[in-house]
């Protein structure tokens, strides 16, 4: 059986799978916390993805996104390394091919990717105000003493959502605790939460943008319900969550890959025995011109697989 691999790794989460030639998952698809060790979370999403395979399974391609995309790349042999709008554009294509807008929001980025006929036309990342809004949904959910699963679904038994200060998420914070002082229910402040977060969203992240339906949500806050209906109620249609919204972007890496080995080239995958492989990351300042560059390196048992970082490419290495 042939298989295509898809990495991406975010401040906040990893996520690895693998699809078949029809671009659907094959075995479980690997959502972890990167924990602030991305070597360490892409060693232990390839040995979890591998768990859960057919043992016949044959990688023909791989494929890395996320912000540490070129470290994934050189640890595993990426055939192709992509930005992340790229990936979850070519992802949610897959899912829905009339897709006009994708909504994607993560542990720590949000971003608006706007479509027409099948192309992407224009995007946006979060500013520094609406950022970390699946980090911020999970403190929350701690210091309510909700199950962040449950999370959504309580926001949908609220009468009244209360009017939270959605600005940032230190005024939503210290409001959240205002309003719970003054007695609010918790189902009508975590409504009222949700509500506020689409507002930051619409009017920061999707500020001038033309939000046409069919609108695509993924990422992980996606699966929050509470966030979706706000999102409905705030643009007046409706908004789909596909089946594998939490790794899209891998799924996009993957798909990526398959395309890129389409006429048939050998791919430069290292093997699921990348879990086992000792990775070592440093770094130094060349001091070669004034630019003084901060040269990142990565070795795997004392061989130098790959720097990056010089403007000039005087340090550039990258072995396969």
């Amino acid at each position: 059986m042939k298989g295509y691999i898809g990495v991406d790794v975010g401040s906040v989460t990893t996520k690895v799978v693998v699809i078949d030639e029809e671009g659907n998952p094959l075995g479980k698809p690997v959502y972890i916390r990167t924990q602030g060790q991305p070597i360490r979370a892409i060693q232990q999403g390839i040995a979890m993805v591998k768990e859960d395979l057919p043992r016949n399974i044959e990688i023909r391609g791989a494929g890395t996104t996320g912000s540490a995309r070129y470290l994934a790349g050189v640890m595993i042999g990426a055939d192709v390394i992509r930005n992340e709008i790229t990936a979850h554009a070519v992802a949610a294509l897959r899912f829905n091919p009339d897709v006009n807008t994708i909504i994607e929001i993560g542990g720590q980025d949000s971003k608006i990717i706007i479509l027409r006929n099948g192309l992407v036309v224009d995007f946006a990342m979060n500013t520094v105000c609406a950022a970390g809004t699946g980090s911020f949904l999970d403190r929350q959910a701690e210091r309510l003493g909700i199950p962040i699963e449950e999370f959504g679904a309580l926001a949908l038994k609220a009468k009244t959502p209360v009017r939270i200060a959605g600005r940032c998420t230190v005024f939503a914070e210290s409001d959240m605790i205002h309003k719970q002082q003054m007695g609010f229910s918790v189902e009508d402040i975590v409504a009222g939460l949700c509500e506020a977060l689409v507002r930051n969203y619409l009017s920061n992240v999707a500020k001038g943008k033309k939000i046409l339906p069919p609108i695509v949500f993924q990422g992980g806050v996606a699966a929050n319900i509470g966030i979706k209906y706000a999102f409905q109620r705030a643009l007046g249609c409706e908004v789909l969550v596909p089946p594998y919204h939490h790794v899209m972007g891998a799924i996009g890496a993957g798909l990526l890959a398959m395309e890129e080995m389409r006429d048939g080239k050998r791919s430069r995958f290292r093997g699921f025995e990348v879990a086992e492989m000792n990775f070592e990351t440093s770094s130094f300042e060349c001091k070669g011109c004034s630019n003084r560059c901060e040269i990142v390196e990565i070795k795997s048992n004392g061989r130098i697989l790959a720097r990056w970082g010089d403007r000039c490419g005087k340090w550039e290495v990258v072995e396969r």
